[in-house]
């Protein structure tokens, strides 16, 4: 029985052209993502196998394969409601989002220098990856970390609440291969009110991290 499942998209193709394409959109979505969605699945399958049987001689490579597909599923599933058609610009108090805006300023220093670094760090990955700004939960700060294919590079118990997705399927048929051009024009299509309920949600979770004493 399968685990996971590929969640619809919120919002229709052509919703987040120009900036998106609708090709983009279908292709990553039907495509792409499905393919972590299956690829999670029947790894479990595979693992469950592994168990019956007591035969352990590919667990590496198996436990790696969980980690790409599960983590691209879930960093997926969050960057589809991360965007909007109908969002941009930078959160503010007068949008209801001032608790973000407060924390990315105590964080970063200011909103600028927040988008300077998360455009950085998702526009030189090296290869496939993301640039993610993350709860912090030891803190309580925010992070931006830059995360190799899925799951490299991923500071333990930090949860993501905006992902920019700088694999090249994301945007090599509309921007070829200015990946700094295409991380650039994501500011265009942010949802703030998705990334602040994210960031409310992970402070609330924050205490569940057991911590060695």
């Amino acid at each position: 029985m399968a685990i996971y499942t590929l969640p619809e998209l919120p919002y229709d193709y052509s919703a987040l052209a120009p900036v998106i394409s609708p090709e983009i959109i279908e292709l990553h979505h039907d495509k792409h993502h499905a393919a972590y969605v299956k690829g999670a699945n029947d790894t479990l399958e595979q693992l469950a196998e592994a168990r019956d049987k007591d035969q352990w001689g590919s667990i590496n490579g198996l436990e790696k394969n969980l980690a790409f597909h599960l983590s691209g599923h879930i960093l997926h599933s969050i960057y589809w409601h991360n965007m909007t058609g109908d969002g941009g610009g930078e959160p503010l108090d007068k949008d209801g989002v001032g608790g973000l805006a407060d924390a990315i300023a105590e964080s970063f220093g200011s909103f600028a220098k927040f988008k300077a670094q998360l455009t950085k760090a998702s526009a030189t990955t090296q290869g496939s990856g993301w640039g993610v700004l993350a709860y912090e939960p030891v803190t309580g700060r925010l992070i931006v970390e830059q995360i190799y294919d899925h799951q490299g590079n991923v500071g333990q118990g930090s949860v993501p609440i905006l992902v920019f997705d700088a694999w090249e399927h994301a945007f090599y048929l509309q921007y070829k291969n200015q990946k700094v051009d295409f991380i650039e024009a994501m500011w265009q299509v942010v949802n703030w009110q998705d990334v602040a309920k994210r960031y409310t949600a992970a402070k609330e979770r924050a205490n569940n991290l057991l911590l060695a004493p």
